[in-house]
């Protein structure tokens, strides 16, 4: 076996001394020999393809534990790993980004103190329906002032779970004022709040929801997520869907393991990986969006997103010319497709308003 000293498999391998001696302890990268009475570390050459993983690896930032699980795997299931884990720094890079652009324009953007300027406001509809299949209504749809929520809870107390749920977070609808810079904390810690809710109303039966709300500060929308009920962005004429899915389906496809379009067909599509259930907490996923003049935002259930298409949702929420009609034609839209599931859309426009 050819062999290497430590300092020379270092400098092959780009992996400081230092490094290798800290994945021996954590028994990532052992060397093949250690002398006994020196000490010293030796490595065979056929280590090499492993090491120069391990750099990579550091390299994306991967956590020193993961690493090992992927050193552990066949190539192709280490290969699905890591486009697994990239998926996920991409979205929580994506959710730092939104933040630091906020705070760079709430630090630099002077306050709006003319009471003659134009401001911004929202004008909003709700509506929730059982659809046409099941025999109750476990949806809960919330618009108001500040609060957009759309909550779908499952199980036999899924009704109560996200009404619950719903009810917990209206407490930032009775606030007086919403701080901006600090809305995201105020989301996060009313989730909370959201989920100690859902375990005083099924603490005795199993039951979850899914939680999409979005709460007004005057110039921006703070979304936060958990689920599988969805939100949408209508600007300019083109839809955009500004969360991630927390299904397994989703899962599959950010490893590329499936298709968009064999997602719609996959029979565990509507298991959910993250939920609001009482029991294990779940770390919501939070954003910031800006808010423009004639910006319309949807918030719905999987009720409408897995029977209805998305251009279909567009072309209803485009021509829609007030929230009502809009939230009433695409429940109309779901139960026309059959109705399958119960389901509740909340529509919001931002519109100018003259102080």
């Amino acid at each position: 076996m050819n062999m290497l000293t430590i300092g020379a498999f270092a400098k092959t391998t780009r992996l400081s001394p230092k490094a290798l001696r800290l994945y021996d302890e954590l028994d990532l990268l052992r060397p093949a020999r250690v002398d006994p009475h020196t000490g010293y570390r030796y490595y065979a050459v056929e280590q090499l393809e492993r090491a120069r993983l391990v750099a990579w690896l550091r390299r994306l930032g991967m956590p020193l534990a993961r690493i090992r699980t992927v050193c552990a795997l066949p190539p192709t299931a280490a290969a699905q790993d890591i486009r697994a884990y990239w998926a996920r720094v991409e979205a929580e890079t994506a959710e730092r980004r939104d933040l630091a652009a906020f705070l760079v324009d709430h630090l630099t953007t002077p306050s709006r103190k003319d009471p003659a300027m134009s401001t911004l406001e929202l004008r909003y509809a709700a509506h929730s329906d059982p659809g046409l299949v099941r025999p109750a209504n476990q949806d809960t749809a919330y618009a108001g002032t500040r609060l957009l929520a759309v909550a779908d809870g499952y199980g036999p107390a899924g009704g109560p779970a996200s009404t619950a749920v719903v009810e917990a977070l209206k407490v930032l609808e009775e606030a007086e004022e919403v701080p901006a810079g600090s809305v995201l904390n105020l989301l996060e810690s009313a989730v909370r709040d959201a989920s100690l809710a859902v375990h005083d109303v099924s603490a005795a039966e199993e039951a979850g929801t899914t939680l999409t709300a979005m709460l007004w500060t005057g110039s921006r929308l703070a979304l936060v997520h958990i689920g599988d009920s969805r939100a949408y962005l209508l600007r300019d004429g083109g839809l955009f869907r500004i969360i991630h899915d927390h299904t397994v389906v989703q899962s599959m496809i950010d490893e590329g393991r499936l298709t968009p379009e064999e997602a719609t067909t996959h029979p565990q599509r509507a298991l959910l990986l993250k939920s609001l259930t009482g029991t294990a907490p779940a770390t919501p996923d939070l954003r910031l969006h800006d808010a423009h003049p004639a910006d319309r935002y949807l918030l719905c259930s999987d009720g409408l997103s897995t029977v209805v298409p998305e251009a279909r949702i567009r072309q209803l929420l485009a021509i829609a010319p007030t929230p009502d009609e809009a939230v009433r034609a695409l429940v109309g839209a779901a139960n026309e497709a059959g109705g399958p599931d119960n389901v509740s859309c909340v529509v919001a426009d931002v519109v100018e308003a003259v102080a």
